[in-house]
């Protein structure tokens, strides 16, 4: 609603769009313009805007294996999305069944930002599936090797997580191969 009142849209006519089918339910309280054309990620900024705090701002940022398949590097195919909210996060509804919630103080320079939605970077993502333990240790060295040769992590951001604290022996030691 805050979106549609900025955009020029009547409070009191909301009812009408949504009856006429100018406005399509997308979730609770998240629709679409019928006429605007759905982009390749719209299901991304759907549940990034699912994350809206009380100021409207998301708080989810894309990580885990959703990164890494968002991105190419990995033939996981996850069947639910990984996001990382802020600790004190808090939902008045049950968290959707596609959506798979981490809780985390993510920095700045660990978010990328996209058309409608946010990811962690690589580095990062790679640093949380091997924490979570839910990706094998081939599809993160594969994971690591391309990010590096795309460019998707730098020699900067792999210096600094080498020196990470809660790293497994396992990834010290592919991060000092890499």
């Amino acid at each position: 609603m805050a979106q549609a009142l900025e955009a020029g849209f009547a409070r009191s006519t909301h009812s009408y769009h949504v009856k006429a089918g100018n406005w399509l339910r997308e979730h609770r309280g998240i629709y679409r313009l019928r006429k605007y054309p759905v982009t390749e990620n719209a299901h991304l900024v759907l549940w990034s805007l699912w994350s809206r705090n009380l100021r409207g701002r998301p708080q989810g940022v894309y990580s885990h294996s959703t990164v890494l398949s968002f991105h190419d590097l990995s033939d996981a195919n996850p069947s639910r999305l990984h996001m990382t909210v802020p600790p004190g996060f808090r939902r008045n509804s049950a968290i959707p069944p596609v959506l798979v919630l981490h809780k985390a103080l993510l920095t700045p320079r660990e978010i990328q930002r996209e058309r409608g939605f946010s990811l962690t970077t690589v580095m990062r993502a790679i640093l949380d599936c091997s924490s979570s333990g839910d990706t094998d240790r081939g599809m993160l060295e594969d994971a690591l090797e391309s990010g590096l040769k795309r460019g998707l992590v730098t020699r900067a951001e792999l210096k600094r997580a080498v020196h990470r604290d809660d790293l497994t022996p396992a990834m010290k030691e592919m991060l000092e191969q890499a």
